[in-house]
């Protein structure tokens, strides 16, 4: 007897596997495009493009290098819409050893921001990112930038040598701050929220509102909205702040049993005509706070 292949078994697979590996693509599409609000776009779109051609790619030895492949290409894909695409390939493949980072060095690579990553070109940072932040291997890398072994050593070399030398430069660039119009009306929305006065959150909201809880569900509309506060009122893991998350206006969430620690995750908000018309919750997407430069 003939096996047919279970596809909702499969179907269940690939779900789980891209609940388990969101994370980590996460932290490589956000180096990779200098932000972690984009990268969450870029993920977003990388999943879509993964669940649209795994009907089709036949057996896949390496589902997580796929997946990866998938990613930094859309990444490419979004670097080149956004007119900021540098030269991928070294006009000459240096075969040379790539060289071992001691434990020191490798923490402050992991650790650089998001905008020392970004004037790296693409083909370092993707090897840098893809190495040292991942601990992918080298031939792992080589699948993933679709390179030869000579170009990724020597574009991780390069990599590895620039990011030295930013590493030393001063930061002189002024810190953000929140405008005193973006300050009174996140301020009013997160006392109201803070003090589980949800009904006077709604009262601030649009008809048309939409929701986005990232990684969880969307909502539109007012009526369908407000269910999302009521969610919020069943717990008490939450205390908001308003500040800012790569320069935009945002919401950020702390844990009030946890004092001391950084915030958990974040909200994004869009205004129209002074009503809140749509609003992005990373709760159930904590990672993405990951790297981001945030300010209070």
């Amino acid at each position: 007897m003939k096996l047919v292949p279970d596809a909702s078994a499969a179907a269940v697979g690939l779900d789980r596997l891209l609940t388990e590996m969101r994370p980590k693509l996460h932290r490589y599409c956000a180096r990779m495009v200098g932000s972690v609000i984009d990268g969450e776009d870029v993920l977003q779109d990388a999943l879509i493009k993964a669940v649209e051609s795994h009907a089709t790619a036949g057996p896949i030895g390496n589902p997580e290098g796929w997946l990866f492949r998938i990613a930094h290409n859309t990444a490419l894909d979004f670097l080149r819409r956004r007119n900021r695409q540098e030269a991928l390939r070294s006009a000459e493949e240096v075969d040379m050893i790539a060289d071992e980072t001691d434990a020191v060095l490798s923490r402050q690579i992991a650790s650089a921001s998001l905008r020392t990553f970004m004037r790296l070109p693409v083909a370092q940072r993707s090897s840098v990112i893809l190495m040292d932040v991942l601990g992918c291997s080298l031939q792992e890398i080589c699948e993933v930038m679709d390179f030869s072994l000579p170009a990724v050593k020597a574009a991780l070399h390069r990599g590895r040598a620039q990011l030295r030398e930013l590493a030393d430069e001063p930061d002189d660039l002024p810190p953000p701050k929140l405008s005193e119009a973006d300050r009174e009306r996140l301020g009013a929305y997160v006392a109201h929220f803070n003090a589980r006065d949800f009904d006077a959150i709604r009262a601030m909201i649009s008809d048309d509102v939409r929701l986005d809880l990232v990684g969880k569900t969307r909502m539109n509309g007012k009526a369908e909205v407000s269910k999302y506060f009521g969610n919020y009122s069943k717990v008490s893991d939450w205390q908001l702040v308003p500040g800012l998350v790569e320069g935009h206006p945002a919401i950020l969430v702390f844990d009030p049993n946890v004092p001391g620690s950084g915030p958990k995750y974040f909200m994004l908000l869009r205004w129209s005509a002074d009503k809140v018309a749509d609003i992005r919750d990373f709760r159930h997407a904590s990672y993405v706070i990951d790297g981001a430069e945030y300010l209070i």
